[in-house]
């Protein structure tokens, strides 16, 4: 299989179409069978194409950046767990009741918790306009 760019020289589209091989491309374009499916026209050329080249180490330095790039998101949330985890009180699956709790009860406005909730459970929360975020969560032994 090749894919070929192609340019319609009657309404200037250019567009990729694929054949079995270059002989096929050249038997249809003789028995003028390509057109443009825009136009309909069958002054379709070959556009000027630039070659796809591989780098060998094209494939390791990609995954060498997505790695960098990851670590640095794990260590951010990382940073937010720790801090989530020093300056409020795990409630567990009790997250909604307690936020609820919180909302309702003026005595108990300064409280922060975290804690396990639905996606209903903050659908419901936030219909009450009870202000409650998602944030990611991982174990790890270096937390």
């Amino acid at each position: 299989m090749i894919k070929y760019n192609l340019l319609c020289k009657k309404c200037d589209l250019s567009f990729d179409s694929w054949f079995a091989s270059s002989k096929e491309y050249d038997k249809l374009k003789k028995k003028k069978l390509i057109n443009c499916h825009s136009c309909g026209s069958q002054k379709v050329e070959k556009n000027l194409m630039a070659p796809k080249l591989i780098n060998k180490n094209f494939k390791y330095k990609h995954e060498k950046k997505d790695l960098i790039k990851y670590q640095k998101i794990k260590k951010t949330i990382s940073e937010y767990q720790k801090f989530i985890k020093n300056n409020f009180e795990y409630v567990g699956e009790n997250f909604a009741y307690e936020a609820r709790s919180i909302h309702y009860n003026d005595k108990k406005k300064n409280k922060n918790i975290y804690g396990t909730a639905s996606k209903q459970d903050l659908k419901e929360l936030k219909e009450e306009g009870i202000d409650a975020q998602m944030v990611p969560w991982f174990e790890n032994e270096n937390n």
